[in-house]
């Protein structure tokens, strides 16, 4: 196995390797000498090389076309997501080894925190929700079926299932390990096998995560593979049966998009680019109100925070006119008190360096562009700043990627460039508004946007100015006294909720839970009989096979099937149990207790018995009530009640096995029973699924 930590020296330099067909792989060592080189963010030091040269892109592709997605496709849902918990266990305890490598990218360890935890996080949610949200097997159904012939043998419906061929995930530098896994998660839930090629600057960081994935054993064969170094011709080998995940520069992005595999051969292809975020200051958050320290803190954090370059940074805060200069002074105390600028090494340290020369070069000439447009820079400067060293000692950068956090304002709210240029750092502009139309108007100059933060305590101001940007933004976070202590932040996607954005932000859709799981899935429409869409599901459909015998509460998970079934007798319901229970339980709403009411009532014929008469009776005619299988009744869902029951009508019930789901780490599991109430005409009086809790 080859092991990879890169140092900061100038001898013995290694290359970062790759890792496809289930080994790792590195140049010849005369083609990786001319490999690009990767340094430490803070210090210029040599770490490591990177290149592909001769590294066969198109075997890696058909190697998770097939083996990853055999082995995968082994595997249930539930199986999957155990296997993203374990694997965020064991990544987990490595966490001390990975902050030591993200210190060298130019990152904090608050920085580190937000990727390398984050990342971790999202393995966690998903091997939680994948288990709670997805059924024990391989086909999602969606939605409900559709009955397709008078007489019931034909039914539709929409199922999910995996696509066939392979993800590949291009990820920018700034997330190298949470980029990476909040792609992963999903992926590997839907059982499709990960092609990731993290960006060179920091992709030593993911290679090391990638390395301990590896030595953990816990993921099958050829569900994730790595490329370390350019991937330019990997769309060359992709077709419909695969998809492409990317995080980048929206002229890299439209670049990919162009590719005739994409445009013509219908490689699934989703992005997520530049966003030239807004933060709007509400006219009611004066300086003083808590929503203006929200909004402050919020401003800052999104500045500093891993020196800015994140994807989702306040860009645009858009306040007030008359609470422009409050803002900046604000910002100005709050940086001159908390931020520290120098090696995330050093005691002390609160913003690290960007994570290349490359990177600082781009944001000297993002902001040079947005000056000349008529920017002047309230705080900060374009000179080499004073930083503190790892030693401890302070000194003006010479070798190190150190920008100074930068906040710039406008004369002119409608400047193109302050909507346009985004400098990825520590940078944000302050444009004023006069009044809410125009703030909001001001947001969708973006073009689209990954997220804004409103800040405001008005009910009115936050309806109308989240209903005139929710159209330009992927998410909308409304900042007030209330959450300011436990909100996640404006700059931090959450796995539970979608991370993307349309326009300018890339239109595509990361995260948001189950959904993510579904892009890497292809919806099909099936259509049959009740018993061959039971067959496919593995779920009962009404119309298929009944087995009326045994009572189905005396089977184990080990002899319960699909349409097992115990049907009652009739029961009658008289008018005095419908007013025993009215009595008892203090439901004496008038359709139960008043002849007369109850008559001009247009649903009821008179009386009728209280809907929750009938369930807790249905429960007595198909329980089983000796000791057995059964563990407990833990719900019902989807109850209707469609006909009612009048005084001397009876009924019955019909309970089937519907869907059986054993738990992967337990000794019981949960089955669903499809519950339904007819009267003596054989009408429908109500519907409902019975949830239990059943041993192995």
């Amino acid at each position: 196995m080859t092991t990879f930590a890169p140092e900061a020296t100038e001898t013995a330099v290694e290359t970062v390797p790759s890792f496809v067909e289930d080994a790792w792989w590195t140049p010849e060592d005369d083609v990786a000498a001319a490999g690009a080189e990767v340094r430490d963010a803070s210090t210029g030091d040599l770490l490591a090389k990177v290149s592909t040269e001769g590294l066969d892109l198109a075997a890696a592709v058909h190697y998770g076309r097939t083996v990853g997605q055999t082995s995968l496709g082994e595997l249930t849902f539930h199986q999957r997501a155990l296997k993203l918990k374990e694997l965020a266990k064991h990544l987990n305890d490595q966490r001390d080894y990975f902050y030591r490598l993200s210190a060298q990218t130019g990152a904090t360890k608050v920085d580190s925190l937000v990727d390398i935890d984050g990342g971790i996080g999202v393995l966690f949610t998903f091997g939680s929700k994948g288990r709670r949200e997805l059924p024990n097997s391989q086909v999602v159904i969606d939605g409900p079926a559709e009955q397709l012939s008078k007489d019931g043998s034909f039914f539709g419906e929409h199922i999910y299932t995996r696509i066939p061929g392979v993800a590949v995930q291009i990820n920018a530098f700034n997330f190298p390990v949470w980029g990476m896994l909040e792609k992963l998660a999903p992926a590997f839930l839907a059982g499709v096998p990960t092609i990731v090629k993290p960006a060179t600057p920091t992709g030593y960081l993911t290679a090391a995560v990638v390395k301990s994935i590896v030595e953990s054993n816990i993921l099958p064969a050829g569900s994730l593979q790595l490329i370390s170094g350019s991937a330019r011709t990997i769309i060359d080998h992709l077709d419909y049966r695969d998809m492409v995940s990317f995080t980048g520069s929206a002229g890299t992005a439209n670049h990919l998009k162009s590719h005739d595999n994409v445009v013509f051969g219908g490689v699934r292809f989703t992005s997520e680019t530049d966003s030239l975020n807004a933060a709007i200051l509400g006219p009611d958050a004066v300086r003083g109100t808590p929503e203006f320290d929200a909004f402050i803190k919020s401003l800052v954090t999104e500045m500093t925070v891993k020196a800015g370059q994140k994807c989702t940074s306040i860009r645009r805060a858009i306040v007030p006119r008359s609470l422009m200069d409050d803002v900046v002074q604000a910002t100005r105390e709050r940086i001159e008190q908390r931020v520290i600028l120098g090696d995330p090494r050093a005691e002390g340290v609160t913003m690290g360096a960007l994570a290349s020369l490359e990177q600082l070069a781009e944001v000297r000439k993002s902001v040079e562009m947005l000056v000349t447009a008529g920017g002047h820079i309230a705080l900060g400067s374009m000179d080499e700043p004073q930083i503190t060293n790892a030693d401890g000692s302070v000194s003006v950068s010479r070798e190190g990627a150190f920008f100074p956090p930068m906040l710039l304002t406008f004369d002119d709210a409608e400047t193109p460039e302050v909507h346009n240029v985004e400098a990825f750092g520590p940078v944000s502009s302050v444009i004023g508004y006069d009044d809410v139309d125009e703030a909001i108007r001001l947001a969708a100059m973006g073009n689209g946007s990954l997220v804004a933060t409103v800040a405001t305590n008005d009910a009115e101001t936050a309806r109308k100015i989240v209903t005139g940007i929710a159209a330009h933004h992927g998410r909308v976070l409304v900042l007030n006294r209330e959450d300011a202590k436990t909100s996640t932040g404006h700059g931090s996607p959450v796995p539970h909720l979608v991370h993307g954005g349309p326009g300018r932000a890339g239109g595509g859709e990361e995260l948001g839970g189950i959904r993510s799981v579904y892009h890497h899935m292809q919806r099909t429409a099936i259509q049959g009989s009740p018993n061959m869409l039971t067959a496919v599901t593995q779920v009962w459909h009404q119309g298929a096979d009944r087995n009326i015998g045994d009572h189905p509460f005396r089977k184990n998970l080990a002899t319960l099937n699909l349409g097992d079934t115990v049907a009652s007798e009739l029961r009658e319901v008289t008018l005095e149990d419908i007013t025993a229970f009215a009595n008892t339980t203090g439901d004496t709403f008038y359709a139960h207790t008043n002849e007369e009411a109850a008559a001009a009532n247009p649903f009821f014929p008179g009386i009728v018995a209280h809907g929750y008469l009938l369930l807790s009776w249905a429960a007595g005619l198909f329980v089983e009530p000796a000791p057995g299988p059964v563990l407990a009744n833990y719900g019902l869902e989807n109850l209707r009640f469609i006909t009612p029951l009048a005084a001397g009508d009876s009924f019955r019930v019909t309970l089937t096995a519907k869907q059986i789901t054993p738990r992967e780490d337990e000794e019981y599991g949960e089955v669903r029973w499809d519950a339904i109430l007819h009267n003596q005409h054989d009408e429908i009086v109500a519907t409902y699924d019975v949830l239990t809790l059943v041993e192995k």
